[in-house]
């Protein structure tokens, strides 16, 4: 076996067993224990992150932040890759203690010439875009560590209501609109919650496990399906501006209806609980939407109107 080609399973081999000895290493390779010691030194210099155990029953050992062994892309993968990681850009936090521009730059690196030179020009033509937000969520590991060991967690949420603390079993993290959300099953209400990250202002691990009762990708499918417990119909007039509004929310797109390219509806069944969100977002859209039913919602519509009119005509006084 060559030299480079030793080198690349031997750090497969330490990345697996994060502690061993050059004892262990000479046997796996059939090479020498000097060998072993110098090839372990060799990638160490590569940026593999082992130290020394010194005494008796030493060896070596592998620090938690791995480093993973070079991956061989083609080019099409290369691109998928480096394209993929382009829509963490859009969020403050994350889950990993990462920078993402390091990211870019180990995987730009390894580009041949004329490949940086398309994802130069690509790069300036596409974007996985989300909103970009101000609020960070310094618990999204804390989170994603204690769903993966199935541990209760002790959380502050703050809410309309006021600041509470309970225990939840988080089900998982997931990211949509530029916001972080842990669904997590709430023992107090004995159902899974929902939950936005950066409304937890504190968040303690108990060491209490729990027995998963759905995985997220079952939760969010269930979630995006589920009829609602309690239903209220809409119908909503769009102008042209108002169906190009609603286009981008994955909420309404699939109730749309285009009457004909500068007019159109909405007509759908949303959850009481929904209410007050569906509402501020057409009130938001101004004229480039008209609310007919539910009445209550026109009524509540109008009033944020007026008290708006009323707070701007009070400085003309």
């Amino acid at each position: 076996m060559n030299k480079a080609k030793l080198l690349f399973d031997l750090i497969l081999y330490v990345n697996t067993k994060r502690r061993f000895t050059a004892q262990d290493v000479a046997h796996e390779f059939g090479i020498s224990v000097r060998t072993a010691h110098r090839y372990l030194a060799d990638i160490g210099d590569m940026g593999v992150p082992i130290y020394t155990e010194p005494g008796r029953g030493g060896g070596y050992r592998v620090l938690n932040n791995r480093t993973l062994p070079p991956t061989m892309f083609d080019e099409e993968e290369a691109f998928a890759v480096f394209f993929a990681f382009q829509a963490l850009k859009y969020y403050q936090s994350l889950p990993f203690d990462i920078h993402i521009g390091s990211v870019f730059a180990k995987l730009y690196a390894s580009l041949a010439d004329d490949m940086k030179r398309k994802v130069d020009r690509l790069d300036s033509v596409l974007a996985f875009w989300n909103q970009k937000r101000s609020v960070s969520s310094p618990f999204l590991k804390e989170i994603m560590e204690a769903a993966i060991a199935h541990e209760l967690l002790s959380i502050e949420y703050v809410s309309k209501s006021g600041n509470t603390v309970r225990k939840v079993a988080p089900v998982g993290i997931y990211a949509y609109d530029g916001f972080w959300y842990m669904p997590a099953f709430d023992p107090f209400y004995d159902q899974i919650r929902l939950f936005r990250t950066d409304r937890i202002v504190w968040m303690e691990r108990t060491q209490q496990t729990f027995t998963q009762q759905i995985p997220l990708s079952d939760w969010l499918d269930r979630y995006t399906a589920q009829t609602p417990k309690k239903p209220v119909r809409i119908y909503v007039e769009l102008t042209q501006e108002g169906l190009r509004q609603c286009r981008s929310q994955p909420w309404l797109e699939p109730h749309i209806v285009m009457v004909n390219p500068q007019q159109g509806y909405v007509e759908t069944v949303i959850d009481q609980e929904d209410w007050d969100f569906v509402s501020d977002y057409f009130f938001q859209l101004g004229t480039a939407v008209k609310v007919i039913e539910p009445r209550e919602m026109v009524d509540r519509i109008r009033k944020q109107a007026q008290e708006l009119a009323h707070h701007y005509a009070s400085d003309e006084m």
